[in-house]
């Protein structure tokens, strides 16, 4: 299991994939906004996303799980 985490304070624009879906490393899991910029959170590793633990217009802190990863 793998923990996607928000590397800074940001507010979800969009998720980019669902529980069940299956992901290859660097793929884009969602896009954070923050001061007007967009930052891709993406997949560290392949696998199957087992959940997403944000929807857009959510705020997240640094250190926020995204999503889990199996």
């Amino acid at each position: 299991m793998t923990e996607v985490r928000s590397e800074i304070a940001a507010s979800v624009w969009k998720v980019m994939v669902e529980a069940g879906q299956t992901v290859e490393a660097g793929a884009t899991l969602a896009i954070l906004e923050s001061m007007k910029m967009e930052i891709p959170v993406e997949s560290p590793r392949a696998g199957t996303v087992t959940e997403v633990r944000v929807a857009p217009e959510d705020r997240v802190a640094e250190g926020d799980i995204i999503a889990i990863l199996d």
